[in-house]
């Protein structure tokens, strides 16, 4: 594992020269798709990986960085962009949107510029750890950071657990 940004999807190594953003992208031999994946490979808890999820909002994408632990809550989504239907994108829809399939998608330097939503749960911790554009790289970043670059706007939309 080497400190470079060779490991990370070329879109993605662009867009962190661009933020003049250091990070130390890893890449694994196993994928890291889903957040128990990288957390089980990055040694982390699940709650410590941002995933970056594609929902489409009355037929616009819109971004939801969501904690690895926890799940989005659509209706509280819908609620906050106020629209009348969202839904989770399709794999065709989020490679449109971002450039990168699903399980790599990074949290910023996508293909075109969609609304971002962050839940409040993924500033719990000191670092955070997101995708780096392919499904075997991950890099950290402070949450605070990672929600600035992705210019995305703190909600509360974690599904409540009973």
């Amino acid at each position: 594992m080497t400190s470079s940004d060779t490991h990370a999807h070329p879109r993605f190594a662009e867009a962190l020269r661009e933020l003049g953003l250091q990070v130390e992208v890893r890449r694994f031999p196993d994928a890291t798709r889903t957040a128990a994946e990288a957390a089980a490979a990055i040694g982390c808890d699940v709650s410590e990986i941002v995933k970056s999820l594609i929902f489409e909002a009355d037929g616009e994408p819109v971004l939801v960085l969501m904690d690895g632990a926890s799940r989005v809550d659509v209706e509280l989504v819908r609620r906050e962009l106020g629209a009348s239907a969202v839904r989770r994108a399709n794999a065709d829809l989020v490679r449109e949107t971002t450039g990168y399939a699903i399980g790599g998608v990074p949290p910023f330097g996508h293909r075109t510029r969609t609304r971002v939503l962050a839940d409040r749960g993924v500033l719990e911790h000191a670092v955070v750890w997101a995708a780096a554009g392919t499904p075997h790289a991950v890099f950290p970043l402070d949450p605070k950071s990672l929600v600035a670059h992705a210019g995305a706007t703190l909600v509360d939309v974690r599904e409540r657990t009973a």
